[in-house]
């Protein structure tokens, strides 16, 4: 199979966005179309013929591991999964050992996890490249992916406004280095209290500043979601956060992406949500439903944005 994109990325670690060019995510969205396209085409695909992916999960999920899983095995690879209680990282003995011993059995490592800074020590270890496929931290290959349906959608990148609306979680910290870096506007609106993390605020707004395009952080919904091209939002309360359900439900009441709302939006806007979805909670079920189409093709397209990196970090 030609490699239509000029990247040189094998060998290197997928946990951070902000660790690659912005032509390097251009590129590896160019080659998640290419791909996409061949997979849909039913051609087979033999890059990773002989290589085992393995992925490690102290979060449970249903996407990560359906789309890496399966997305492994289209590019003619193989994967196996550890699920937390099978080896508890970090625990049963140090994580250190672990890398060096996991990486020594497979050609690619994937982690879900909570803490980042245990995906960042893995990968300190690791002989092998390792892709974070979700920490509280950060969400890099969700964005990718949402990157991808944008593309598609419009035709383009550069100078649209997307407006994340609800916690300022890992999904918004990592939309905010991710839009910056390719081009485009994001607006944040969240309660007081609950913005994203100041380091990727900082980082987008640098990122923005050199694209001439800006990045605003409000507590006003109506504000935040005023001419915006995207309407993006995620689960009020993240795992781990379950004993707060029904506090985050009074204090979020207000950041619902609902008809109401959409109004502030430009007319042609979609709506992306990276699921799971509580309807009713921080989307409403009607818009939700007429928006279907595009958020599931959005999770699908998860798939084809990690086996783009997979291709390209492991081959």
């Amino acid at each position: 199979m030609k490699n239509i994109c000029k990247l040189d990325l094998k060998g290197k670690h997928f946990i951070n966005l902000e660790d690659f060019t912005p032509n390097e995510l251009q590129l590896l969205i160019k080659e998640a179309q290419n791909l996409k396209s061949k997979v849909k085409s039913k051609e087979e695909i033999n890059l990773m013929n002989n290589k085992i992916m393995v992925m490690y999960f102290a979060k449970p999920s249903l996407r990560t591991r359906l789309s890496f899983e399966i997305g492994m095995k289209k590019l003619g690879g193989d994967a196996y999964v550890l699920k937390q209680d099978e080896i508890i990282l970090g625990k049963r003995e140090s994580i250190e050992d672990s890398a060096n011993v996991i990486s020594r059995y497979c050609d690619l490592v994937m982690i879900r996890t909570f803490a980042h800074e245990d995906i960042e020590n893995f990968a300190k270890h690791s002989k092998v490249p390792v892709i974070n496929a979700l920490t509280d931290l950060s969400h890099p290959c969700q964005i990718m992916a949402d990157l991808l349906t944008i593309k598609e959608h419009f035709g383009k990148l550069d100078g649209l406004t997307l407006s994340y609306i609800g916690d300022g979680n890992n999904i918004c910290n990592s939309l905010l280095v991710g839009c910056s870096m390719l081009g485009l506007n994001i607006k944040v609106g969240c309660p007081n209290g609950y913005e994203p993390n100041q380091k990727y605020i900082n980082l987008a707004k640098k990122y923005a500043k050199e694209n001439g395009t800006f990045v605003e952080i409000l507590n006003n919904p109506e504000n935040a979601s005023s001419n915006a091209d995207i309407l993006y939002t995620d689960v009020w309360t993240s795992m781990g956060q379950e004993n707060e359900k029904e506090m985050r439900k009074e204090i979020f009441k207000n950041y619902q992406i609902n008809n109401t709302l959409l109004k502030n939006a430009n007319d042609n806007a979609i709506i992306l949500h990276c699921l799971p979805a509580h309807k009713n909670e921080e989307i409403s079920e009607e818009v939700f439903d007429k928006n279907a189409n595009t958020i599931y093709e959005e999770a699908e397209n998860r798939m084809y944005a990690q086996m783009a990196i997979i291709k390209n970090i492991c081959c």
